[in-house]
C-alpha cells in the first residue's frame, strides 16, 4: 500500500488522516461498484445467452445464476460499508472483505471461457476464439476500472479469468492459441498498470483536499485569533481611553489649582513673599506646572487621534492666515533666542476646507520643534504654497543640528527623540511630531521630515487637492436656442 501511496507523505502517519484517506478510498470503490449495478447484469446476460446459444443451455442457466447472485452479494456488501462507514472504526476489515468478494466474483468469470465449446469448423473455432478473447478483455477493462480505488481487489477481480483464459489456451499450445494467451497476459497487464495510475490520480487528490482542508483549518484559526486580538486590543484601548479620561481630570483639578496659586504668589497680590530664594522656586513650581499640563494635553490629543475619536470640525480658511497668527504667538520666543523667522507666503493661494484649530496646532507643533532645535542667533524659513498637484504646503526649515537619517523613523513615533536633539534640544516630550503626522493623516494629506546632520531639519505638510476650492472658471460661450438666464457664481472643490 505504501509503495503505491508513493510521495503522498502528507498521509503516511495516521495522525495525518491515513484512517481518513482509507474511508475515503473504501466509500469511492463502493460508489464505483454500485454505479455499475445495471452495466454488469447486463454484460452476463448477454454472455449466458451467447453461451446458450453455443449448446449449452442449462449450464449457461447454471453460470448467468451464481454471477448475478455474486453481483447481487457485492452490491449488498458496498450498500452496508455507504451505510456503517462514518461510524466505522476498522476499514481494513471491510477493505479485506472486498477482497474476498471480489476474488468470488473473478472466479466466477474465470469459468466463462471454459463454457464455450470447441466447434469442429476451424474458421468457426478461430471466430468463436475471438470472440471469447474480445469478452476477456471487456471483462478486464470493467473489473481494473471499477477496483482501482483498492489495487488488491482490482488483482482479484481480473487474475483469475487471465489465468484461466491462459492456461486453455497453453494446453495445445499452437501459434494461434500461444498468441491469444500472450494477449489475455498482455491485457491483463496494461489493465493493472491503468488501476495502478488511477489509483494514484485519487490518492493525489485526496492529497490536494486534505491540503485545502488544512489551508481552510490554518484560515479559521488564524481567524479566529485574529479576531480574539481585536478583541483584547479593543478593550485594552477603551480601558486606556477611560484611564485617561479618569487621569485627566484627577490630574489637571489639583494641578489647575497648582498654577492658580502660584500665579497668585509669583504675582504678590496678597502681599510681598519677603525671600528672592521663595520667588525663585514659586517661578518653578508655575512653569513645572504648566510643562506637566502640556504633556498631559499633548497624551490626550495623540490618544483621541488613535482611538479615532477625534473629528474634524472643517471650515474655509487661508492657509496663509493661520501660519501667519501661529507665528505671532511664538514671536516673543523667537527674539528672546535671537532667531529670525523668514517667511516665504504666496499671497495668491485659494481658500482650503480644513480643520482650523487641527491646522494651527500643526504649525504651532512645528514652529515649536523649530525653535527648540535651532541655536542662538539661528534662522528658521516658514514656507506656505502650492503643490504641482494643485494641492498646498506648508513647510518650516531650520538650521539646526539635523537628525541622523536612522532615527528619522524614532522621531516620528510617540516619545520618540533623536540622540543629536536630546544633547542640544530643550525640554521635550517627543509627542509634538506625533501629533502633527495623526492630524495631517485625518486630513488625507502627506507628511515629510528631512534632515541632515549639521545642515538642519525640514518638516513638510502637504494637504490634498481636493480640499482647495477655487471659483468656477468662465463658461466657454456656445450656440443656445434660447437664451437662459445668467446663474450666480459658485465655490468649486478642485480637482
Amino acid at each position: 500500500m505504501r509503495a503505491l501511496i508513493g510521495d503522498v507523505r502528507v498521509l503516511d502517519h495516521p495522525r495525518n488522516g491515513l484512517f481518513h484517506f482509507e474511508q475515503e478510498m473504501a466509500a469511492q470503490f463502493a460508489t464505483d461498484r454500485q454505479s455499475s449495478a445495471l452495466i454488469i447484469p447486463a454484460l452476463i446476460l448477454v454472455m449466458g445467452v451467447a453461451i446458450g446459444l453455443l449448446g449449452n443451455p442449462r449450464t449457461a442457466l447454471v453460470w448467468a445464476t451464481v454471477m448475478l447472485l455474486t453481483h447481487a452479494y457485492a452490491l449488498q456488501g458496498c450498500r452496508r460499508l455507504l451505510r456503517e462507514l462514518p461510524d466505522s472504526k476498522d476499514v481494513a476489515d471491510a477493505r479485506r472483505r472486498f477482497v474476498r468478494r471480489d476474488l468470488a466474483y473473478g472466479l466466477c468469470w474465470a469459468a466463462f471461457p471454459l463454457l464455450i465449446p470447441q466447434s469442429a469448423s476451424m474458421q468457426m473455432a478461430g471466430g468463436l476464439e475471438i470472440v471469447r478473447l474480445a469478452a476477456v478483455i471487456v471483462v478486464l477493462a470493467i473489473g481494473a476500472l471499477l477496483s482501482s480505488t483498492i489495487p488488491a481487489a482490482a488483482v482479484a477481480a481480473t487474475l483469475p479469468i487471465t489465468l484461466c483464459m491462459a492456461l486453455a489456451h497453453m494446453i495445445d499450445p499452437n501459434f494461434f492459441n500461444v498468441m491469444i494467451a500472450l494477449c489475455t497476459l498482455g491485457a491483463e497487464i496494461l489493465f493493472l498498470h491503468l488501476s495502478s495510475h488511477l489509483y494514484s490520480q485519487h490518492v493525489q487528490t485526496l492529497s490536494y483536499r486534505a491540503e485545502k482542508d488544512a489551508l481552510f483549518a490554518e484560515l479559521e484559526q488564524s481567524k479566529a485569533v485574529s479576531e480574539e486580538a481585536r478583541r483584547r486590543a479593543e478593550a485594552s484601548n477603551n480601558a486606556k481611553s477611560q484611564f485617561l479620561a479618569t487621569m485627566s481630570h484627577e490630574l489637571r483639578t489639583p494641578l489647575n489649582a497648582i498654577l492658580g496659586f502660584s500665579e497668585l504668589m509669583r504675582s504678590e497680590m496678597l502681599g510681598p513673599v519677603g525671600n528672592a530664594a521663595y520667588q525663585d522656586y514659586l517661578d518653578d513650581i508655575h512653569n513645572s506646572g504648566q510643562h506637566l499640563l502640556k504633556i498631559i494635553n499633548e497624551i490626550l490629543d495623540l490618544s483621541r487621534i488613535e482611538a479615532g475619536k477625534r473629528e474634524l470640525n472643517e471650515e474655509l480658511i487661508s492657509l496663509v492666515a493661520v501660519t501667519r497668527d501661529a507665528h505671532s504667538l511664538l514671536e516673543l520666543h523667537a527674539r528672546n533666542k535671537n532667531i529670525r523667522v523668514l517667511e516665504v507666503y504666496d499671497r495668491a493661494m485659494p481658500k482650503i476646507v480644513v480643520d482650523e484649530q487641527a491646522i494651527r496646532q500643526i504649525v504651532l507643533n512645528l514652529m515649536s520643534n523649530a525653535l527648540k532645535f535651532t541655536p542662538t542667533d539661528g534662522e528658521i524659513t516658514v514656507k506656505v504654497g502650492r503643490t504641482q498637484a494643485g494641492g498646498q504646503y506648508i513647510s518650516v526649515r531650520d538650521n539646526g543640528p539635523g537628525i541622523p537619517e536612522n532615527e528619522i523613523p524614532v522621531v516620528l513615533s510617540a516619545f520618540g527623540q533623536s540622540s543629536v536633539s536630546i544633547k542640544n534640544a530643550e525640554q521635550g516630550t517627543g509627542l509634538g511630531i506625533p501629533i502633527v503626522q495623526a492630524l495631517v493623516d485625518l486630513h488625507g494629506g502627506n507628511f515629510t521630515l528631512r534632515s541632515q546632520l549639521g545642515v538642519g531639519t525640514e518638516a513638510i505638510v502637504t494637504l490634498p487637492a481636493k480640499r482647495v476650492v477655487s471659483p468656477f472658471a468662465p463658461a466657454v460661450a456656445r450656440p443656445a436656442r434660447r437664451e437662459e438666464p445668467k446663474r450666480p457664481n459658485r465655490l468649486r472643490m478642485s480637482a
